[in-house]
């Protein structure tokens, strides 16, 4: 019985997948939550919406998403309300962002 051998382009293509892969899960959006900018607290999503969180509103209730970190008793830490400032972790990484 005579064995097939992969020939080496297949598991160059294999390879180059398994990056794609990879790279892909590191480029994706960091998790991101309505947050109350001044208490911290998780609010719902709705208080995030278009006109909600604009500076200057007085603090009216509305809230900005924030991006990474944990939620303990209802409040977040660990990220950050600059979407630019957390990464979300691919393979090997935590997956918090620091902020």
């Amino acid at each position: 019985m005579a064995r097939r051998r992969l020939r080496s382009g297949t598991v160059v293509i294999g390879g180059m997948g398994l990056l794609a892969a990879t790279l892909a899960a590191c480029g994706s959006d960091p998790d991101k939550r309505c947050v109350d900018p001044v208490s911290y607290d998780v609010l719902p999503d709705y208080k995030c919406g278009q006109n909600s969180g604009k500076s200057g509103s007085g603090g009216g209730g509305g809230g900005k998403y924030y991006y990474g970190g944990t939620v303990s008793d209802g409040k977040v830490t660990g990220g950050s309300f600059d979407k630019s400032a957390v990464s979300r972790g691919g393979f090997g990484t935590s997956g918090s962002g620091g902020g």
